[in-house]
């Protein structure tokens, strides 16, 4: 059967703008219900599990109860940060000024999803959508499509059941799920709001569509020594075994200070990290098995993402512990294509450097990122505050994450200050419009009104300081 993609999504986007008319007359006090109970029925144990476990199932990625805690940390945490905060009608007031800033709809919002975060991300976009009065068009990878129909259901259920239009929410059917058909949602909707893939991000930017996507992960961490080396593998250990490392955020490349380096490995291999020698064998194993087809070409093989270390390193024909949770690879040499243990990894799977000083690890850090996931985060290990004070002033990342499981902050957590989100911003370094976590604010217009005040001009004297240049 030939689909004709544009008629399709011409459809889904009219009954969407439909739905948003009625909503963009709400009330705060509608919209703000409206987000709260999709909140509360999306974070109830028995269905998170449900998601979880079919999201796991669906994609062969990822780990349920991982996935559950998504579900509880980033709903509860998005609806959180929103609680109380203004998004309709008058918004902000200026008596100074005399400006007034109204929030307006964007109207029908495109979501662009990961298959890694198939369970968190429609809900999280979804709530984030509705607290501006909009409608959300929810595109899935294929292999989270039924998730996302589950999900999706659930919202709309909640909807419904509250007197609001279904539409609101309109997931992509199964079997209409394709590249094709994503393409021409990014090209027919008011505003992309795109987290995945490289390429899929880039195709977001350029179709035309005002958007907001993400950058290229690829997080380097320093261990300098100067703290509880247990404490850091045990953080290290959570945040790169998390859901099997499916996140942009979890450490790919681990740089720890010379002088530390034998008892940082010692402590990694007592909580499950397990080490690969430079220059051995093994090491030539997984890089053949992370990359089948290097060096001819650095695409990642499709069957190590998001699976246990374990697995991995029986495919790799390497024998480690059962109980290992991380492999961490040493590399001693360059960066880049000829090294691809530089970049990405999407599995429990780093690369582990040696650096004499902090200086010599700023400059490898900087090499990594320069390969690959400039813009994104960094983090460090340490007890000199100077340090990553040093970091967000030098390195080109928007996130400098300190003493902490990077994967489990980076993204907002209810330990960290960052906003909540699923969708990270990484700057002009990463290819991106914004440096923050993409949140609901970013949803919306904003109409500013003024009204005459009296003469803010200043004299040449009073401007300049009475000087003369």
């Amino acid at each position: 059967m030939s689909i004709d993609y544009a008629k399709y999504v011409s459809e889904l986007v009219a009954r969407a703008k439909a739905a948003q008319a009625i909503a963009d007359g709400y009330t705060q006090e509608r919209v703000d219900e409206l987000c709260a109970a999709i909140a509360y029925r999306t974070t109830r144990p028995e269905w998170a599990q449900q998601a979880a476990e079919m999201l796991v199932a669906e994609s062969g990625m990822g780990i349920v109860e991982h996935k559950v805690a998504k579900i509880y940390t980033k709903v509860k945490g998005g609806y959180r940060d929103m609680k109380g905060k203004k998004s309709v009608g008058l918004v902000e007031e200026n008596k100074e000024t005399g400006v007034k800033v109204y929030a307006r709809p964007m109207g029908v919002i495109g979501a662009i999803m990961p298959v890694t975060n198939g369970e968190a991300t429609p809900i999280f976009k979804s709530i984030s959508a509705i607290k501006g009065r909009n409608a959300i068009i929810l595109a899935p990878h294929p292999k989270a499509a039924k998730t996302n129909m589950f999900v999706a259901q659930k919202i709309r259920e909640t909807l419904k059941d509250y007197g609001a239009p279904e539409d609101l929410v309109i997931p992509i059917e199964p079997e209409y799920v394709s590249i094709e058909t994503s393409a021409e949602l990014m090209k027919q909707v008011d505003f992309v709001l795109a987290t995945g893939g490289t390429p899929m991000v880039r195709a977001a930017y350029s179709s035309g569509t005002p958007t907001i996507g993400v950058g290229t992960g690829n997080v380097v961490t320093i261990v300098d020594g100067t703290t509880d080396l247990d404490k850091v593998a045990d953080l290290i250990i959570a945040s790169k075994s998390f859901d099997n490392a499916t996140s942009c955020s979890t450490e790919n490349n681990i740089i720890v200070f010379e002088s530390c380096y034998d008892a940082f490995v010692e402590a990694m291999a007592k909580k499950g990290g397990y080490t690969i020698k430079d220059g051995s064998e093994e090491k030539a194993k997984i890089v053949k098995t992370l990359w089948p087809n290097t060096p001819n070409d650095h695409v990642l093989n499709r069957h190590i993402v998001a699976r246990p270390a374990v697995e991995i390193a029986k495919l790799a024909g390497i024998e480690v512990p059962e109980d290992t949770k991380i492999i961490m690879v040493e590399e001693n040499g360059g960066y880049g294509n000829e090294f691809p243990l530089t970049g990405e990894k999407l599995s429990p799977i780093a690369e582990l450097r040696k650096a004499k000083d902090f200086e010599d690890a700023l400059q490898q850090m900087e090499n990594i990122l320069n390969y690959m996931g400039l813009g994104h985060s960094c983090g460090i290990h340490t007890s000199d505050m100077e340090k990553p004070h040093i970091m967000a002033q030098r390195i080109k990342v928007t996130k400098v994450v300190v003493n902490q499981a990077q994967s489990l902050v980076n993204s907002g957590a209810w330990t960290c200050g960052y906003p909540m989100s699923m969708t990270l911003g990484c700057g002009t370094w990463g290819g991106n419009s914004i440096s923050h976590n993409a949140n609901w604010k970013d949803l919306l217009n904003f109409t500013y009104l003024a009204t005459p005040i009296p003469s803010t001009q200043p004299t040449d004297e009073e401007l300049f300081d009475g000087k003369s240049y």
